[in-house]
This record gives structure tokens, sequence and C-alpha cells, in this order.
């Protein structure tokens, strides 16, 4: 038989068991906000190549995230960090990529994976990674493993496959390519025997996978060939970061930065392309 203290006491006890839980040692944890790469890497080939500070559309707040860490390690002045992943920021990210330890390629101030997860440590998490992948043998050159993805859709799209003249990741191979076949993402294809039609066909594949691709000809300084870059590698290039830019800006990826004179297509990155 209880008593009434051990009554009281026990309902005290039950009391406290189930209100603790609301009160005692509940930790509110706040989610970072997050940087689109896919997003960064669009901005960080375009924006430096426009004439005026027009930020490319839908990439504002995730450039922001990236700028506002540089700032915060004393690499980008305040009056930078606004948006617009121009000269400046790319300048920035290079610096940064260089106290990682990082040189040539991989110091170029395009953003990789690796960095900007690192550069976002406890400032934001990132999102739509892409990865350039490793580095593999198709048709007898070098590309990467998204490079040769993207080829081979293009190539079941133009219902045929190709012969490249030259590759990837090739410093110095040929003079007149002028650097941009040093990193990933590049390659020339041979048009022997092709028809206009034939190239034109294999123009808009290339550019509905991703590509910025032209037809190259004598009266530009080349031999005939199309030069393609795949939009967004990782690995591209300086020279090939502008020439990708110059793409999303209508313009023909020489030096003279005249109008596209390929093909007219939506353009798309390989993973925009990918979900449709």
């Amino acid at each position: 038989m209880f008593t009434k203290a051990a009554v009281l006491t026990a309902l005290t006890a039950a009391t406290f068991a189930v209100a603790a839980p609301a009160h005692a040692g509940t930790a509110v944890t706040t989610a970072l906000p997050t940087a689109n790469m896919e997003a960064v890497l669009k901005a960080a080939q375009i924006d430096p190549r426009r004439a005026d500070d027009t930020q490319t559309p839908g990439a504002h707040d995730s450039v922001l995230l990236v700028e506002q860490a540089l700032q915060a390690k004393g690499l980008l002045d305040g009056q930078y960090v606004d948006g617009y992943f121009g000269t400046t920021t790319i300048s920035a990210y290079s610096q940064y990529q260089k106290s990682l330890g990082y040189s040539g390629l991989d110091a170029s101030g395009l953003p990789g994976k690796t960095s900007l997860e690192k550069l976002g440590e406890g400032r934001y998490t990132v999102t739509n990674p892409i990865s350039a992948g490793s580095q593999v043998t198709y048709h007898g050159k070098t590309l990467n493993t998204r490079t040769k993805a993207m080829l081979v859709a293009a190539e079941g799209k133009a219902g045929f496959q190709v012969s490249l003249t030259q590759g990837s990741y090739n410093p110095g191979g040929v003079d007149a390519s002028a650097g941009t076949h040093d990193g990933g993402g590049a390659m020339d294809i041979s048009v022997s025997g092709m028809s206009a039609t034939t190239r034109t066909t294999l123009l808009k594949a290339l550019r509905n996978v991703g590509f910025a691709a032209w037809y190259r000809t004598p009266a530009q300084g080349f031999e005939y060939h199309i030069h393609a870059m795949a939009v967004s590698d990782p690995d591209l290039s300086s020279g090939a970061q502008h020439q990708t830019g110059d793409y999303y800006l209508g313009m023909n990826g020489l030096a003279g930065r005249g109008a596209d004179d390929g093909p007219q297509v939506p353009k798309v990155t390989w993973e925009e392309y990918q979900r449709g």
C-alpha cells in the first residue's frame, strides 16, 4: 500500500521524465546555404568575357557565396563581392587555388569540386558537382571521361563516328590552337570527305550535347577541321574558358571575337542535356 508522499513523489518523477526531452540539450542547427557548381562554372566562363557587368542568369546567389568566402580569406576586395564572376574574381580564385598548392592548369581560376568544397567549409555546401573524370583514349586521342561521353552522344545523334586529329591535355601540341588543347574538354575533328550538310549535322549534334563547336577554315588561318570545346569542363585551359564564354555570347571563339558562324541551337551544358 502506497503512502500519499510516495504517490506524490512518483507523479513528480513521471512529469519530469516526460517533460525533460523537450527542454534538455536540444541542439539547434542551421543548414548552410548551397553553391551550385554548375552555375558557378558557367559564370566563371561567361562573365569575364562580357563587355559589361551583366550577370549570368541563375548564378548570382552561388557566385556571391564563393566571393564572400574569398573575401573572408583576404583574397577579394569587398567592391567585387557582387555575384559577377569577372576577371578579378577569376584572379582571386586562382590565388586561392595556389594557396592550396595547385599550379598550372589546376590554378587557372576555374573552380574545381575539391577547391570549391574546401573554400566553402563552414560557409556553404556544394550542389550539382561536375567532374572531368579520368583521362582516357578514344579514337586514338586523349580525352577525359566527361568529354568522351559527350562525343559518344554526339556521334549517336549525328549517326556516324568521327576521326580526331587532336585531343585534350596536349600542351604545345599545335601552335595554331593557342593553348586551347592544353587542358581538358578540347578536340579537333577531321572533316575530310564530309559534305557541307554532313558538317552541319555534326556541328548541330556537338552543340546539342554541350560543346562549343565551330568549323575552321584556311581563311581563318587553319586547315579545314571542326574545333570543339566541352562547355563547363573543370579542366579547361584559360584559352578554352575564353572560347566557351564567347560561344555563349554569340561569338566564333577566335581572337577577333567575330559573330558565331555555326548553326544556331539552344546552348546547353552536358549536364543540362542529360536532364533533358
